[in-house]
């Protein structure tokens, strides 16, 4: 069975959420050529895009990219959990992640941040 392109995610979005992919792309400020080149293959939306994505229709970002969640127990070591204090985390990852591996992980907390501000809004 192939797995699903993040172009067919976001059309099963579109659809799931009623409106016309133009609407769409009107709102979230993505031209038809763009969308088009998705929809082919030609290219992927960007780090900041998808995380707009992600907000509108208020996906994960993971099932944006990989069309499944990530699971909770993966992300321990042993029987001590993977996260502790923040600063700690960051500091301890200098030296194994790239600046990109950086970045992303920067907008992803940009990401969460307007995500929660948003559900208190509402």
């Amino acid at each position: 069975m192939q797995s699903q392109s993040i172009y067919e995610r976001i059309e099963l979005l579109i659809k799931n959420k009623g409106i016309t992919k133009k609407s769409f792309c009107e709102q979230l400020k993505i031209s038809t050529g763009n969308f088009g080149d998705w929809k082919r293959g030609k290219s992927t939306p960007g780090t900041h895009k998808l995380i707009e994505i992600a907000a509108y229709f208020d996906v994960s970002l993971d099932w944006l990219l990989i069309g499944k969640e990530r699971q909770a127990e993966m992300i321990k070591e042993q029987s001590s959990p993977y996260f502790f204090e923040l600063m700690g985390q960051l500091n301890c990852q200098e030296d194994v992640l790239n600046e990109n591996e950086k970045e992303f992980i920067k907008e992803y907390i940009e990401f969460t941040a307007y995500r929660k501000s948003k559900q208190q809004e509402e």
